[in-house]
């Protein structure tokens, strides 16, 4: 009898066993398991390891209850899960060994739990078939508490707010994790972040506390999922909800994503045994602190859920890709930022087709931004865990927060060589005679309603100039360079985005100074020109703004008035002057003028920098001080005068990114370009970035350096190619772009372009069978699915083509032109409620061409703007010369005056 009821709790145990280890989840019944696991277990192999002491069969069994004794005391965490397997290992041998009659079973179970394990899992991050037709129909709707956020809870109600502000009680385990995401911008990112609370101050101000939920949603979680943003929150600063910033639970307890639509489309979960785990009872702490450490796993995939590591770019774009509607902006469909679309298109994601430069292994959000750093706690690998610092390019906060470990974090990544600034071209300015050009059309392409940057997501490119190239004089730093006393030259710097996944810069654009500055100096250290120079002082009677003719990068944003988005109202935002930015893998050529008094002394010394200063002047005086004079403002503007005189404004510390000098003597100069084989990709980058600005001719002839320099690099001869199919010269582009598919058979780069000629020529065939090869190697690159659907639109294959757009909408579920494409071929189907369905979307996204009527303002105020808005544009600066010291290039200079034009 006693044999009979050992071998039954045998059978429990190993049923027991298997649940535990294929079922992992944060409920009591699991829980009781465990705890039932110990008992179980230890019974067993006592009794066992008794029976069979004399012989050497038990050693397996008693090695593994060794093993479980071992885990007990310290926890079947990450750094001990070799014992965790070798225990499960132990014990499945012990029990085939000692006990035969369950070996069917217990291979059944073992079976069984692998599978349930370590089975396929649908937590994955996936698009809708189609997007929502408007905001109304995004989360869980108008009747959610969180609309018109599209994020939602897993009841569909309040959370309490207790559960986001427990980060601390995760910090007793996770220290290092805690102190390091103290510093954070996740912590920060509340009303304890000064910018962000004058922002929504503003915004709730003009426009009530219902479209402000829609920030919310992914800056304040303890007050936002309590239910608390029905009341304005000037009535609440001060309370411990709003001053909580994003905690831990802020992101690993979000159990769904919608898809890359970004704007918070999440689901928050609010676990069941949250009071248990965050119980004031030390003894019940206690117990949940032992049964996380004895079974971390239901901890585990509460907290980390599969999107989470599988996932992670896509993520990350929950927050980091924003749209505006109506319900926020009382206006329209508009593109915020959007850190997503341009990494998943570009090379650095492994997924774009046709990026000018790939790096050798693809990189996503969390490699540059949450890199590993060694230590101790208990989730670490290997010795190492992902940094929860975040560090990206916030140098305020932490300036302001005293915090010199985040500061010192900030800028050694912004230092870390992303990008570089090259002095690399010299030509010669005649006044005399203006060079003929010939601008055309961009392409004809349906466009996003957008704020930010479009880069390979998108196959728009800029306007084409046609212009002489002239004569030219490269690289700066090669031996005979010479600049002739008198005349006037137009100095090239290029600006190129080398370990960089998206836009420089990225973010919130509208809100902090990027821009390149430029100085030339003699030998007796006179300034000859200084372009970007900081002033000490305004009319505003402010400190420390950038001089107006400066090569500015950011998105110059507009409200319904004319006015600039400064004060990061991007809800009132209507139209945009210009949006410079940078793609990943590219690069963007700013142009100086300089000229050489006939007294110069030589040689010239030319220094360039890419400075960074996080926020805007006039943003960091709004935010820490600003009032609002008396006038007219309301929901798509604010023309208010403001005064900056309330309290202390900090001088926002300026970080300099990249910067290069060279220097250059007087003579005579030979206008001969010096073309080596090291010097290529310094070519490559001067061409990328004349051809990103429409520049054709100058392109051209940077790219046929390129050549010159290196006759076997594939790409130099595909760039001359592109810039030609961008200037419409297709037949010419032909044999350039065979000769790189000759040196590199089957670059999908090259396929694309081929395509584009081929469609040109009218070879729908050629073009499809290229397309067909470009993405069996890149199968989500949008625009290379897109074009493989245009051409089966073309030849009237419309339910064929259908395919093509929806595996678009898979990667991107709100691409204009696959919509635009849809709509026609559902037309072309007969197919008329899809097809209006379609039209609604395609018009909802495109963007709003009228709206440009509001950059007159602007245009007419301020001749640098105005400059500054062309996509080819010198810089030039006047001012008086004096001595200053070497190498004091962003020291102001006290009689500055300087203009673009």
């Amino acid at each position: 009898m006693l044999t009979v009821i050992l071998f039954w709790i045998i059978v429990l145990a190993l049923i027991n066993a298997a649940y535990v280890v294929a079922l992992p989840s944060a409920t009591i019944f699991y829980v009781a398991n465990v705890l039932l696991h110990l008992v179980l277990g230890f019974a067993v192999t006592a009794w066992l390891c008794w029976a069979w002491r004399r012989s050497p069969k038990f050693i397996p069994l008693a090695a593994a209850g060794l093993l479980g004794i071992y885990l007990i005391a310290r926890g079947a965490t990450s750094d001990h899960r070799t014992a965790l397997w070798l225990h499960i290992a132990l014990a499945v041998i012990g029990l085939l060994t000692l006990v035969p009659r369950v070996r069917t079973l217990l291979v059944t179970l073992c079976l069984l739990a692998i599978v349930f394990r370590f089975g396929r899992t649908d937590d994955r991050i996936r698009n809708p078939k189609t997007p929502p037709l408007s905001m109304t129909e995004e989360g869980a709707g108008p009747k959610s508490p969180f609309w018109p956020s599209s994020s939602n809870t897993n009841t569909g109600g309040v959370i309490p707010s207790d559960f986001f502000m427990d980060s601390k009680l995760c910090g007793d385990c996770h220290k290092d994790i805690y102190e390091q995401w103290k510093g954070s911008m996740h912590h920060w990112a509340s009303f304890n972040n000064p910018v962000y609370k004058a922002s929504i101050l503003h915004m709730q101000e003009l426009s009530g506390t219902q479209g402000s939920k829609w920030c919310a949603a992914c800056h304040d979680h303890a007050v936002f999922f309590n239910g608390r943003f029905e009341k304005p929150i000037k009535e609440q600063l001060d309370t411990p909800e709003a001053q909580n910033g994003l905690g831990c639970v802020s992101c690993h307890s979000i159990v769904h994503v919608e898809g890359t639509m970004g704007n918070s489309g999440f689901t928050m979960m609010y676990p069941p045994l949250h009071r248990l785990a965050s119980s004031d009872n030390a003894a019940l702490r206690k117990v949940g602190d032992f049964l996380t450490y004895l079974n971390p796993e239901p901890h585990k995939r509460t907290f980390m859920k599969p999107f989470i590591r599988e996932d992670t770019s896509e993520y990350c774009a929950v927050c980091h890709k924003v749209h505006l509607d109506e319900p926020v902006n009382h206006y329209r469909w508009l593109r915020g930022f959007n850190e997503y679309d341009n990494w998943q298109a570009s090379g650095v994601s492994g997924q774009g087709a046709r990026s000018f430069y790939y790096p050798p292994k693809s990189q996503g959000c969390a490699d540059c931004h949450m890199t590993k750093v060694k230590s101790s706690d208990p989730g670490n690998v290997d010795g190492m865990i992902h940094s929860h610092r975040f560090p990206a390019a916030n140098t305020a906060i932490p300036f302001v927060n005293n915090d010199a470990v985040q500061l010192e974090e900030e800028k050694k990544f912004l230092q870390s060589g992303f990008i570089t600034v090259d002095l690399f071209a010299a030509s010669p300015v005649d006044e005399s005679k203006g060079r003929v050009e010939m601008r055309r059309r961009a392409s004809e392409a349906p466009v996003i309603a957008s704020t930010f940057g479009v880069g390979e997501e998108s196959d728009q490119a800029a306007p084409v100039t046609i212009r002489d190239v002239g004569r030219v004089m490269a690289p700066l730093n090669a031996p005979g360079v010479a600049l002739q006393p008198g005349a006037t030259v137009r100095v090239d710097a290029v600006v190129r985005t080398k370990k960089l996944g998206h836009f420089f810069p990225g973010g919130t654009v509208d809100a902090y100074d990027t821009w390149l500055e430029f100085q030339a100096r003699d030998a007796n250290g006179r300034i000859l020109a200084w372009s970007g120079a900081i002033q000490e002082s305004g009319e505003d009677g402010g400190k420390g703004n950038v001089e107006p003719g400066a090569h500015f990068y950011k998105s110059y944003q507009l409200d319904g008035a004319g006015n600039p988005i400064n004060k990061r109202n991007a809800w009132q935002t209507r139209s945009v002057l210009y949006v410079h930015l940078i793609p990943p893998g590219a690069a963007d050529t700013v142009h100086f003028r300089l000229t050489i008094p006939k007294d110069a002394t030589g040689p010239i010394t030319l220094e360039s920098r890419l400075n960074y200063r996080k926020f805007s002047n006039y943003l960091t005086k709004f935010a820490f001080a600003g009032k609002a004079k008396a006038g007219d403002a309301g929901l798509d503007h604010d023309s208010r005068g403001y005064t900056f005189d309330a309290a202390p404004i900090p001088d926002m510390p300026i970080v300099t990114l990249a910067s290069a000098k060279t220097r250059v003597a007087l003579g005579v100069p030979h206008w001969v370009p010096v073309v080596k084989k090291e010097d290529r990709d310094r070519w490559n980058d001067w061409g990328i970035g004349m051809l990103l600005q429409g520049d054709i001719r100058g392109a051209e002839f940077a790219f046929t350096r390129v050549t010159e320099a290196d006759a076997t690099y594939a790409d130099g001869y595909l760039n001359i190619g592109r810039a030609l199919v961008q200037e419409g010269e297709t037949e010419r582009a032909r044999p350039l772009v065979m000769k790189a598919l000759q040196l590199q058979p089957s670059l999908p780069r090259a396929e694309f372009f081929l395509s584009q000629i081929q469609k040109a020529a009218g070879d729908y065939e050629g073009a499809y069978r290229s397309l067909v090869s470009c993405t069996r190697q890149y199968p989500r690159d949008r625009v290379a699915l897109n074009q493989l659907g245009r051409i089966l639109f073309l030849q009237r294959r419309y339910t064929e083509a259908l395919s093509y757009f929806e595996r678009t909408l898979t990667v991107d579920a709100e691409d204009v032109q696959a919509h635009y494409n849809l709509m026609l071929c559902y037309r072309g189907l007969g197919r008329n409620p899809e097809a209006a369905r379609e039209q609604e979307l395609f018009l909802r996204f495109k963007a709003d061409e009228s709206a440009q009527s509001l950059t007159a303002k602007p245009r007419l105020l301020s001749p640098e703007d105005n400059n500054e808005r062309q996509p080819i544009h010198d810089h030039i600066s006047s001012l008086d010369t004096r001595p200053v010291r070497s190498g004091a290039v962003t020291a102001a200079a006290s009689s500055f005056r300087a203009g673009g034009r």
